[in-house]
């Protein structure tokens, strides 16, 4: 396939079905604690694990598909099939010109980061592995047009290696792993070298990890208490991918990428515009304060050029790639979340690449994420 068939879309959402987990987890061993959903004195339906409501209290995230993107599904007969059917998501895909998609979970996290805050490390397993073992049978399975990326446990980290390696065994192309996982629970900082175990499994087995900006609300300021419900919605989307400002920066800074040469990094749902002005800032302070002289063989930049990726989905590029490079830009479609540009994805790809070769275009829209992921090349 090349280009005149579509695009890769490297952050999409798949929307888990309410039997993913009562139908794969042993009630006798969990009981009430698998993620489930329950309904409400009013009708609507929500996501409950442990005792802990999941995604916001809503049933699932699905804003593009519907008829009226800033209102989500109260229940699940009202979520539209595009989000959960790999069928209708294919044709969803199809109708935008979107030729792969790279999958991340929803009630699972955007990052996985759901089941990160269980304090039961049993049922924190049990239910990552049921949705890594049910995405490569109900989508991966339905078509190689779906590229599957594992979740993990967060801790210990021979947890999570393991389960890497035992899910890319099985046929996961990436490794999606909350940025700051001692956001969730009690557990060592993720620069330091308790998590080594981790990024290097994913350097032996050659896979990328995906960090998807939102997961870490700790790093996003709330929005006014006043303010409307969309509008709330609204100042996230805006903030949210900000937030891998302070991911790249505590990788960089705390030597992570310099320990792990070979580690790929894919920065989700992170947008391309800040982080021109985030690598002038930075190397600025590397060079201001002397840490080459404190055992950096690289400045912040050059490391983000040797391993790091963003992942763009309305930006204007132009601007931008020259100074970040035509090879760390992917592109994506984010469906079929509110933000996402579908139906006018093609549109939108139109707008954003004025004024950039054919190459470069062809570079972020397929070969890039081709590389990562081992899909064709363009143009093959």
């Amino acid at each position: 396939m090349s280009l005149a068939h579509g695009l890769v879309s490297a952050d999409d959402h798949v929307q888990e079905p309410p039997d993913l987990w009562t139908g794969r987890l042993s009630r006798g061993r969990f009981g009430d604690r698998i993620p489930h959903l329950e309904r409400d004195a009013g009708g609507a339906e929500h996501w409950v694990v442990d005792g802990q409501p999941l995604l916001g209290g809503k049933v699932a995230s699905a804003g593009a598909l519907m008829p009226d993107r800033n209102r989500e599904p109260a229940r699940w007969e009202e979520v539209p099939a595009a989000a959960w059917s790999p069928a209708e998501r294919l044709k969803a895909m199809d109708a935008a010109g979107i030729a792969f998609s790279v999958l991340f979970p929803t009630v699972a996290g955007m990052a996985g980061e759901t089941f990160g805050r269980l304090d039961d490390p049993e049922l924190e397993t049990a239910c990552v592995q049921a949705y890594n073992d049910w995405l490569l049978e109900e989508w991966a399975a339905a078509s190689p047009r779906f590229i599957p990326q594992c979740i993990v446990p967060i801790w210990p980290p021979e947890a999570a290696a393991a389960e890497m390696r035992r899910a890319v065994a099985k046929g996961h192309r990436g490794i999606v792993f909350p940025a700051l996982p001692m956001h969730l629970r009690d557990v060592p900082h993720v620069s330091g070298p308790e998590y080594d175990p981790v990024w290097s499994a994913c350097e032996e087995m050659g896979v990328p990890v995906s960090l998807h900006a939102g997961a870490s609300p700790q790093l996003l300021y709330p929005a006014f208490s006043g303010l409307a419900p969309a509008l709330s919605e609204a100042v996230d989307a805006v903030t949210r991918p900000m937030s891998s400002v302070y991911v790249l920066s505590l990788l960089s800074f705390s030597r992570v990428l310099l320990r792990h040469p070979r580690l790929r990094l894919v920065l989700a749902e992170s947008a391309v515009s800040w982080a021109m002005l985030y690598l002038e800032w930075a190397d600025h302070q590397f060079e201001q304060d002397g840490l080459a002289r404190e055992g950096y063989d690289l400045k912040p930049s050059e490391m983000f050029h040797r391993q790091c990726y963003l992942t763009a989905w309305f930006d204007q590029i132009a601007p931008f790639v020259g100074y970040l490079g035509e090879d760390h830009i992917l592109w994506s479609t984010n469906l079929p979340l509110a933000t996402s540009t579908w139906p006018r994805t093609q549109e939108t790809v139109e707008r954003c690449f004025r004024g950039v070769s054919d190459g470069t275009r062809e570079k972020i829209l397929w070969n890039n994420a081709a590389g990562l992921y081992g899909i064709e090349p363009a143009g093959t």
